[in-house]
């Protein structure tokens, strides 16, 4: 249904002191109405769709509020496909509130909830679902894969291939339902052949579903605990990773008191690197606080890394860190100090290393992304989000129930049953079966502006 209100948002990023420019993005009917009411545009400048007039944004008492260009874009070529204006003004905090205050006192306008503008792009056809959440991974892209993988949503590469399956299914259901009611007029159709194709879409969904749990490594990101014993060579090895002296290093026991933090991105993966306080007994009360958070960064880990000393070999206090590690957290365990003599170890480390050096660095990576299921991302084309994923599921989990159905020889009609399933979850990923609840799910997880 066309929209009766407009509404408004800032569309970029505010921060006091940062950003040159922000932009406050309206759609709706009054949108350009708001625009030529709050900005004042001296000489004779031309209004038009997809040009940019200069001017004050000017208060109900007349003073100037600050100096903005405006974009106006009338609809349907927008991008929620109504009347959009952009106020380009200032950026930091002050200014760009100022301004915003200002087009929310115009009559019909009011401000835009959470990820509105891209459901107005969808209801009104200019994006399909998984475009639109595409933006929003998009902007919200902590790597170069990340930004890589949300492009190809972006350019449609979901859309296209989730399409392609819901037709394949589409067709093999209007086969069915002429049988429910036609099957004396037509030749007999093919049970074992129609259960063949249904279970070829049913592993192509389950590959998607595989890539996108792989896909969430690159959206996310891993948070990576390095644990251990005090001066095995967390930090240096943290150091190492992070290509920077982020950790203080000396041969001092219980150097690193707090739980340090190094966001890095390791082959397309965005990793948070927490280097831990040596987890110890000790009487340090600051060093006892590091401790503890060092233990609440295990628990909360994707993935630990239990660095040991490979010089000294194994200790009771290894094997206290490792029983320390909860059982559902993938762990590492990477004998530090490569470079010295290897003392003994009960078990096979399954990284050898020198933090000092840098040997064994492209082994420590590739177990890394291993472990956690974010190997192997190069060659991904697409990536499905947490809710696709469901859907995608829920639609081979459909399907899979048609074996049974073919097993026990039930009438074509049975057979419909869990194919318009299949076929509705589909339709829901790309938004042809689309409902309120749907949009509500959806959007509210998008920023305000978006």
């Amino acid at each position: 249904m066309p929209s009766t209100d407009t509404i408004a948002a800032v569309a970029t990023a505010v921060a006091p002191g940062q950003g040159g420019i922000a932009v406050i993005r309206l759609s709706g009917p009054a949108a350009e109405a708001t625009g030529r009411s709050v900005v004042h545009c001296p000489g004779r400048q031309e209004w038009g769709s997809h040009r940019v007039v200069y001017g004050h944004v000017i208060d109900g008492e007349g003073r100037r509020l600050d100096e903005v260009l405006l974009l106006l874009m009338r609809g349907p070529r927008s991008f929620t496909g109504e009347d959009v204006v952009e106020i380009h003004c200032h950026g930091g905090v002050i200014a760009v509130q100022r301004v915003l205050e200002q087009v929310l006192r115009q009559p019909g306008v009011r401000r835009a909830q959470p990820g509105e503008f891209s459901q107005r792009a969808v209801l009104n056809g200019r994006l399909d679902l998984t475009r639109a959440e595409a933006v929003s991974e998009l902007v919200a892209a902590r790597s170069r894969r990340a930004a890589e993988l949300a492009m190809a949503g972006l350019d449609g590469g979901i859309q296209a291939k989730i399409t392609v399956l819901r037709e394949r299914l589409l067709d093999q259901l209007t086969e069915l339902e002429a049988r429910v009611d036609f099957e004396e007029d037509l030749p007999p159709l093919d049970g074992e052949a129609l259960l063949q194709q249904l279970q070829a879409v049913r592993l192509e969904l389950q590959q998607l579903v595989r890539d996108g749990e792989r896909g969430d490594a690159l959206r996310q990101g891993l948070r990576v605990a390095l644990v251990g014993r005090p001066n095995v060579g967390k930090s240096s090895l943290l150091n190492r990773l992070s290509r920077r002296e982020r950790a203080i290093v000396t041969d001092l026991p219980g150097t690193t008191r707090d739980l340090l933090e190094s966001e890095i991105v390791l082959e397309g993966v965005p990793i948070t690197l927490l280097d831990t306080a040596g987890i110890r007994s000790t009487d340090d009360a600051v060093e006892q606080l590091g401790i503890a958070r060092s233990e609440q960064a295990l628990a909360t880990a994707d993935v630990v890394l239990l660095v040991l000393d490979g010089h000294a070999g194994w200790t009771a206090e290894d094997a206290a860190l490792l029983a320390r590690i909860p059982e559902q957290i993938p762990r590492i365990l990477v004998a530090n100090k490569a470079d010295l003599p290897a003392g003994a170890f009960p078990q096979p480390v399954d990284v050898q290393l020198s933090a000092l050096e840098g040997t064994g660095e492209a082994d420590l990576v590739q177990a890394l992304l291993e472990r956690c299921g974010a190997a192997g991302t190069d060659g991904m084309l697409v990536a499905l989000n947490q809710r696709q994923r469901d859907l995608a599921a829920r639609a081979a989990e459909a399907l899979a129930r048609s074996q049974e159905v073919a097993a026990q020889q039930l009438p074509w009609d049975f057979w419909t049953i869990d194919l318009r399933e299949a076929i509705r979850a589909l339709g829901e990923i790309t938004g042809e079966e689309l409902t309120e609840a749907v949009l509500d799910r959806v959007f509210s997880r998008f920023c305000i502006g978006k």
